[in-house]
Formats: structure tokens, sequence, C-alpha cells
């Protein structure tokens, strides 16, 4: 079985809206809310960390410009 740190960023933003949906639905329970709530969060956590990397990851690759040399840049959200 998969962790979530083994979710692909899509995966886990797909599972992120979904508890959103069934949040803003308003039938769970409370106690079903705070598990749901906590698992978001967790979701939540993991996108930020996989876009973080994705920026790093962008960040590299403005540098390999050979032409005009290093270009370092930051990534503009």
């Amino acid at each position: 079985m998969s962790t979530k740190k083994d979710l692909k960023f899509e995966e886990a933003l797909s599972k992120l809206e979904h508890i959103v949906e069934q949040m803003e639905q308003g039938e769970l329970s409370l106690e079903d809310s705070m598990k749901k709530y906590k698992e978001g969060n967790e979701l939540a956590t993991l996108c930020g960390a996989k876009l973080k990397e994705a920026e790093k990851q962008i960040k590299v690759l403005k540098g390999l410009d050979e032409e005009e040399g290093a270009q370092w840049q930051e990534f503009d959200s």
C-alpha cells in the first residue's frame, strides 16, 4: 500500500479537492470532519512541498543556458 508521500502532485491535489467537496456538503459528523480536515492538511502540506521541489528544479533548468551563462531566476508564482 502506498503512503501519501508516494502520491504524485495531481493525485494529492485531486484527493484534497474531494475532501473539500465532502466537507462543503456539511453531511459529515464532527468526528469525520476532523479526520478529513487532518487528512486534507497533510495533503495540502504534501502539495506545497512538491511545488517547492518543482521550483528548485526550474531554477536549476534556468541555470543551464550555455550561451548566456547561468540565469538564476526566482520562480514567479
